[in-house]
């Protein structure tokens, strides 16, 4: 949640959020959920960044909404930074994310 968007946290729970990471189900008919509803539903919902985390292509899209849709910014693989539409300064290493656990 951004700072601006304090007054939306509340004790229970969250009203709303600036971004959502949604990783990606390998079950076909979840991955059609997890792609391409979801992806409307959060428009919908006005979440200025999404994040699909894809272990089965080993990726990251970035997607910033733009009006009533999403737009992409990018999509990473390994080797690459998923950097932040949303907040400055925030990236991960798409290496890093789909690495082992040690």
């Amino acid at each position: 949640m951004l700072t601006e968007h304090a007054d939306r946290i509340g004790e229970d729970f969250w009203q709303g959020a600036d971004l959502v990471m949604e990783v990606v189900s390998d079950d076909p008919e979840s991955r059609e959920r997890d792609l391409v509803k979801k992806r409307k539903d959060y428009a919908s919902a006005g979440i200025a960044e999404y994040r699909i985390i894809d272990p089965h292509d080993r990726q990251i899209m970035v997607l910033k909404l733009a009006g009533k849709a999403y737009a992409a910014r990018g999509e990473y693989a390994a080797g690459a930074r998923a950097e932040s539409a949303l907040l400055n300064g925030f990236a991960v290493d798409v290496s890093e994310v789909f690495a082992p656990l040690k």
